[in-house]
């Protein structure tokens, strides 16, 4: 009894303790909680710098075709059906992708990349084409074009394999161009004529391929070396990319790629600046004594509206005379003046293109005939207008432009008789003085079944003040070639018209 009465002393003296220990006060409660908000809040921003890490680690992908030609390096974009839209007040968000950017011309529409990963993002474009000729030449060659170059066949335009590495900061992208670009790309530029090594044949499976690095600077600064894209003239060097297949003449006759130096600092969310140090204007090599320089600046204020100016000059680019040099302003605007993607017109967007440009010295002026020779310029522009349907699965464009282009500098000369840009041809000569007006329009239909897929219908009428385009009777001679590129054949003269009307249905890919 004594042990059991202590024990009942016991525990009502530990159950008074217990009901005088002190409670926590509604202070001390929030206090605690506003340690463990806190505490949770240190592990997300410590999760969220992770994640930057990881993104400026993967930095090196240039921008998307053509773009492309705009972002900086980036990350491979999420498996999403939307673009990824970032803050463009982020001291470090990816530049342009503030917004969606797809809609424009020279731009790829697709918003994610099958099987990309953290060190390569594949890409494969093909464009195969059949084009209807009304003129039906004997030889089926198309002539005046950097993209249709047969009649009434069915043909590879291009073959590309390729995509981007990156990895610490580290850059490169290779894309190549089986089918006919690399015959015809390469056959346009007179600059492998001068000197050894075959360099035509050295780059002509190749459309893109460089390598450089991505410094963390603002927004964005890479250094990039090789062939890259040069987006003069609006267009895109892929038609995938392209709001019309066949581009009229300041896209189609300006160069598609350079050869060189590039450096893209984007100080800002909503601006590229992109000074080029290259060989020569669309040159593998140089041909003359000086490089060319140049550059672009790139201005995206808002998701409506993109805004682009090319320079060119010092290089001098005619063949064999080192004392003409080279001058070219290209600026563009593109304005999306109407998006509702639930009603059956979804989109509606517009474009306009002016260039300007001329050659001084080596017997010809920039500003008129007189004692330094005749006037050597080139004065063009374009302008499109596309409206998409359902969804954007279907896109209807209208478009055209002009140009005044006297002494030929930038006419593409056409094929006779396997002419090149270096032999040139007594058939269609393009000496100082020469006269070349032409202009042109198209009709583009395109039904878009997925973003990595579009079937294009396209008409196409093109003119010129002197005769230009194939006529029936060809620019072969009978029997094929004769002599040396560009030889005359006695007894023959190509069949040469003022006029052309044709018509293309294409089946473009990119994924």
């Amino acid at each position: 009894m004594l042990f059991f009465g202590a024990g009942l002393i016991f525990n009502a003296v530990d159950l008074r303790a217990q009901e005088r220990a002190p409670q926590p006060t509604a202070e001390e409660i929030k206090a605690a909680q506003d340690q463990k908000i806190q505490l949770l809040q240190d592990k997300l921003e410590e999760i969220q710098q992770q994640i930057v890490e990881l993104k400026r680690a993967n930095s090196a992908q240039p921008e998307t075709h053509h773009i492309t030609t705009a972002k900086a390096s980036a990350p491979p974009p999420a498996v999403s059906e939307e673009p990824v839209i970032t803050d463009p007040s982020n001291p470090k968000s990816e530049p342009f992708a503030f917004a969606d950017f797809t809609w424009l011309t020279g731009n790829a529409r697709t918003m994610d990349t099958p099987y990309a990963t953290k060190f390569f993002t594949p890409e494969i474009r093909t464009d195969t084409n059949y084009t209807y000729d009304y003129r039906h030449p004997q030889d089926n060659t198309i002539g005046g074009s950097s993209e249709v170059f047969r009649a009434n066949e069915v043909q590879l335009t291009q073959l590309g394999v390729g995509g981007d590495f990156h990895y610490d900061n580290v850059r490169a992208r290779l894309m190549t161009q089986f089918g006919l670009y690399s015959q015809t790309t390469p056959r346009n530029d007179a600059s492998t004529a001068r000197g050894q090594w075959n360099l035509a044949d050295a780059y002509r499976y190749v459309s893109e391929a460089y390598g450089g690095y991505h410094f963390n600077v603002q927004h964005g600064l890479n250094v990039d070396a090789g062939i890259f894209m040069s987006y003069v003239g609006l267009f895109s060097y892929y038609q995938f990319d392209n709001w019309a297949y066949q581009p009229s003449y300041v896209s189609s006759n300006t160069p598609w790629f350079f050869n060189g130096v590039r450096v893209q600092w984007f100080p800002t969310a909503k601006l590229k600046i992109e000074p080029w140090f290259i060989n020569g204007w669309q040159s593998y090599g140089r041909f003359n004594n000086r490089p060319g320089l140049g550059g672009q600046i790139l201005w995206r204020p808002n998701g409506n509206w993109s805004i682009v100016g090319n320079q060119y000059g010092y290089g001098e680019d005619a063949l064999g005379i080192p004392t003409r040099t080279r001058y070219h302003t290209d600026d563009s605007v593109q304005y999306k003046y109407y998006d509702r993607p639930t009603s059956f017109i979804s989109k509606a967007a517009a474009t306009l293109t002016g260039d300007a440009g001329c050659e001084s010295g080596g017997g010809v002026s920039c500003f008129g005939n007189g004692k330094t020779g005749p006037k050597q310029s080139f004065l063009g522009f374009m302008a499109y207008n596309r409206v998409w349907f359902d969804h954007d699965r279907y896109a209807l464009t209208l478009g055209g432009g002009k140009i005044n282009n006297p002494g030929r500098y930038l006419v593409l000369l056409p094929p006779i008789n396997g002419a090149t840009a270096a032999s040139g041809t007594p058939y269609f000569t393009e000496n100082p003085g020469d006269p070349f007006k032409a202009w042109d329009t198209s009709v583009t239909a395109d039904y878009m079944p997925s973003q990595y897929f579009t079937y294009r219908f396209e008409y196409n009428h093109r003119a010129a003040n002197v005769p230009y385009f194939t006529g029936p009777g060809g620019v072969t001679p009978p029997g094929g070639n004769t002599g040396a590129p560009g030889s005359v054949v006695p007894g023959w003269t190509p069949d040469l018209r003022n006029s052309e009307n044709r018509i293309t249905v294409a089946f473009l890919l990119k994924f």
